[in-house]
């Protein structure tokens, strides 16, 4: 993937947590200590903490680790601004180590013994007791005090609980109202389930350095304009209908014609410079009389699409909307794939091969863009609580771009390059919104865009225009925000 700046590249990174441990060895290497990196996050977290609310009795919770370091940093920032704070601690003080303890040891409060701490009293918790590091499930102990939290909770990192690779929750994570991290996000702080206990996400400057991170070289992005802003396809003076792309959706028959009608508008406001309807003769008449800038073609069998993409220029495919389970729909996508055509297979043109996934992943090609839910990409792809590593998987296997959508939707190509779009409201969960998206994602293949832009330009352009729409949102409703939408792209004002 070629993105637009190393800037940008750097800004929107997500680190692994493998990663953010390799990031914070190398500053500490430069000659940053321990004790400084952890006297900053505390002060990011208090300062963070100190903007949204007034003071308050405070109950810290710290784990025996670094993030109980800088827990008790915390609570030292908080204490001396006048704030009433009590700590608890996972385990015995003697059993801090490094670090940890000298920064425990400038507590000069009691500790409270974690069997006995009383939550139910504090006017806001600071959850310091696990990071993103956190591999195993969390125990009955932990979890009997981290369950019963009710008040304001502010996560050091990421709530405790939750992996900072997968999102996946070991335990009863509590759902804090504020998460503060350092550096740069993790993919647990986008990735459902673990986004839902995050709360409002601060990412904090503790003196990495962008260079670190750069060098790192990662794979995986925050989706954002940033990334892709300079390829939008604007079109310039000198274009035509044909120089802005042709693109084809194949629709099914009349009782689900709505679905293509959907991606065929969608792929107009996309930016497609024609959009044709190839659908049954039966048909035929239920398309052309609900719809104005969208064309309809007659598609009699697969095998008249080669002539008929000929004849009029088209530049990408869109199957699967509403085409039906059926041996056609498998034939006009077997079909289309043997042309090499960019194109992207949503909905029955997926499901379609559950019992034959093999002929599919054979007959895809890099030009492919597949965008499944969560039941389509089951059908095809192993499945586990590992989104981020299952659509990477899913990707390489395919041998194209995956793009599975949801609150967290992952977009990875072969090569291991990954967004996450997380801008896409509850709205969107709304039938016909997939097809809208499988129009815009079709739309910018059109026009030239290769398809991991495509995908990425696509979930960020459907989220957006959900989050103008907002409450009442219809999938009917999603194309006609987009011009309000590119506007603001266009003016940098997103």
């Amino acid at each position: 993937m070629d993105m637009t700046t190393d800037k940008a590249k750097v800004r929107y990174a997500l680190l692994s947590v493998g990663e953010m441990t390799a990031a914070d060895l190398r500053t500490i290497a430069e000659g940053t200590p321990v004790i400084t990196l952890m006297e900053r996050a505390g002060q990011a977290v208090a300062d963070a903490i100190r903007s949204r609310w007034s003071k308050r009795a405070t109950l810290v919770l710290c784990g025996p680790g670094n993030n109980g370091g800088d827990g008790f940093a915390v609570a030292c920032l908080l204490a001396e601004a006048g704030w009433p704070v009590r700590v608890a601690l996972l385990g015995p003080m003697d059993a801090m180590q490094g670090d940890a303890a000298q920064m425990a040891e400038r507590w000069s409060g009691s500790v409270e013994c974690w069997d006995d701490v009383d939550a139910a009293s504090a006017g806001l918790i600071v959850d310091a007791v696990f990071g993103a590091g956190l591999s195993r499930r969390l125990s009955e102990k932990v979890s009997s005090v981290l369950e019963r939290i009710a008040s304001p909770c502010v996560a050091v990192d990421l709530p405790s609980g939750v992996s900072g690779d997968s999102g996946a929750l070991l335990g009863p994570a509590p759902r804090a109202d504020l998460t503060v991290t350092f550096c740069r996000a993790k993919p647990g702080h986008l990735l459902a389930p673990g986004r839902f206990h995050c709360g409002d996400v601060v990412v904090a400057d503790i003196g990495i350095t962008d260079e670190t991170v750069n060098i790192l070289q990662p794979s995986l992005w925050q989706n954002h304009p940033d990334l892709w802003r300079r390829r939008w396809p604007w079109p310039d003076g000198d274009l035509h209908k044909y120089s802005r792309g042709h693109l084809f959706v194949v629709g099914g028959g009349m009782a689900t014609s709505g679905a293509a009608r959907l991606a065929a508008r969608a792929g107009l406001r996309a930016g497609a410079g024609l959009v044709t309807c190839a659908v049954p003769r039966s048909a035929l008449l239920v398309y052309a009389s609900q719809q104005t800038s969208v064309m309809t073609t007659p598609l009699p069998t697969p095998d008249a699409l080669p002539e008929l993409m000929e004849e009029r220029r088209v530049r990408a495919v869109a199957l699967g909307p509403g085409q039906g389970l059926s041996d056609a729909t498998q034939g006009n996508v077997l079909k289309t794939l043997s042309l090499g055509t960019p194109c992207v297979l949503d909905a029955d043109a997926l499901t379609v091969f559950r019992d034959n996934a093999d002929d599919l992943f054979s007959a895809l090609h890099e030009h492919c863009v597949l965008t499944p839910h969560e039941g389509e990409f089951q059908r095809l792809f192993h499945r586990s609580d590992n989104k981020l590593k299952d659509v990477r998987h899913a990707a390489e296997v395919a041998g194209c771009v995956v793009l599975l959508k949801g609150p967290d939707t992952v977009i990875a190509e072969p090569a291991g390059d990954t967004v996450i779009n997380d801008n896409g409201p509850a709205d969107l969960a709304t039938a016909g919104s997939g097809d809208v998206l499988a129009g815009f994602v079709g739309g910018l293949l059109a026009q030239g865009c290769g398809p991991f832009d495509a995908a990425a330009m696509g979930a960020w352009l459907h989220g957006e225009a959900g989050r103008q729409v907002g409450p009442g949102l219809i999938a009917e409703d999603l194309p006609e925000a987009v011009p309000a939408v590119l506007r603001r792209l266009k003016l940098g004002a997103v």
